[in-house]
Parts: structure tokens; C-alpha cells; sequence
């Protein structure tokens, strides 16, 4: 199996001999430079051949980010791995947008690194556990705020069974039988429900039932 050549992209040089140093232990890893920012990198790239960037973020003259929107750019076969010592979430998006395979924070155990390096050079995406958290959270919160914003689903449980059963077709007299309630009270749901909805008559009811497939076509 060839060796995993790694660039390595850091303003500091301790932390560069030593992240180096670790990673000369693997016999699968081979270290081909070293940077000290974003356009050193590039420079690089452009005499070696490199199979993945080791790239941290907040760097002088040309920062992580932008290296790695670029290197996307100019060497797409090229993958990008973020060690930071950054774990704040708005970081995550941003690394993802700019094209990184992967975010790793400098925290992390030496093994965990090596994982890491071997995952994104395969081809996989590769996020540190508090990056995953937060990226499912987040996805939580847009759908529940998503639902939170649909109007249907601001109708209570009996609207719903109303709305569903008007679009059906039935008759308030019918809707009160099928649930044992009055007639003026499915009167009175219908009034609610088309108001939440913003619907004015019973064929802007069904359209609306229909575009939600609350029945059938």
C-alpha cells in the first residue's frame, strides 16, 4: 500500500514538529512539507504531489479557510483535513462550505488523528464527535422551526381530524356523528382551523388537503 502524503499547514512550528513527529510513527503516513499559512501551502502543492493537507485555520498572510477554498479550487483531488484548536460551532459550517473532508480538534488523541488522516484520504467525511453533535442539533433546530412555521401544524389534534374529514368530502352534521361532538362545535373547529390556515372556502380546503397529502389524489 503507498503512503499517505501529508502536507502539513501551521503558523507554529512546535506544533508542527511535534503533530510530525506523531505522525512519522505510522508507517501508512508520509510527511512531504511543511507551511506556516495558506499561500506557503499552495506554493507547495504546486512542486509536490500531495494526497492530503493537514490545515489549521486561524493563520497570517492567508488563513484556513480561504487555503482550503482554494486548494478545492486548484486541486480538487486533493483532500483537506482541519486540526484547529477551535471547537466553536460556527466554525463547522463555514470549514464545510469551504470544502474541508474533515474537522478535527487539536485536543484529540494521537490515534484519533491517525483514524482521521486514513478515513479522509479513503474518501470519507470525517467530523469530530462535538462537530457531529452540533450538526445534528442543528438540523433539529431548522426542523422544528420549519414545522414551528407550517401553519398546519399549529391546529390542535381535533382540527386536524376535522380538516381531514371536511376535505373528505362530509358534512358538518356527519363530522359531529363521527366523533361524537355537536354539530355547532365542528362548526366552530372549521371556523379555527380555516382561519390558522388562511383558507376562505371548501375547494381552497381540499387544494390545501391535497398539497399536503392529507389525502389522496
Amino acid at each position: 500500500m503507498s503512503k499517505i502524503r501529508v502536507l502539513l499547514v501551521d503558523d507554529h512550528t512546535i506544533v508542527r514538529e511535534g503533530i510530525s513527529a506523531l505522525l512519522e510513527q505510522s508507517p501508512q503516513i508520509e510527511i512531504v512539507g511543511e507551511a506556516s499559512n495558506g499561500d506557503e501551502a499552495l506554493d507547495i502543492l504546486r512542486k509536490h504531489k500531495v494526497d492530503l493537507v493537514l490545515m489549521d485555520l486561524d493563520m497570517p498572510v492567508m488563513g484556513g479557510l480561504e487555503a482550503t477554498r482554494n486548494i478545492r479550487k486548484e486541486f480538487p483531488e486533493i483532500k483537506v483535513l482541519i486540526l484547529t484548536q477551535y471547537d466553536h460551532e460556527e466554525h463547522v459550517m463555514s470549514i464545510l462550505e469551504a470544502g474541508a473532508h474533515g474537522f478535527l480538534n487539536k485536543s484529540a488523541a494521537s490515534s484519533e488523528l491517525i483514524s482521521a488522516i486514513r478515513a479522509v484520504y479513503r474518501g470519507d467525511s470525517y467530523l469530530s464527535p462535538s462537530a457531529t453533535k452540533y450538526l445534528v442539533e442543528s438540523y433539529q433546530r431548522e426542523a422544528y422551526s420549519k414545522k414551528s412555521r407550517d401553519p398546519y401544524e399549529q391546529l390542535t389534534e381535533r382540527e386536524k381530524e376535522v380538516f381531514r374529514l371536511l376535505a373528505e368530502g362530509h358534512t358538518s352534521k356527519e363530522i359531529a356523528g363521527m366523533l361524537v361532538i355537536s354539530p355547532k362545535t365542528v362548526d366552530s373547529h372549521k371556523t379555527r382551523l380555516m382561519d390558522k390556515l388562511d383558507l376562505h372556502n371548501r375547494a381552497e380546503l381540499i387544494k390545501y388537503a391535497l398539497r399536503k397529502k392529507i389525502i389522496p389524489m
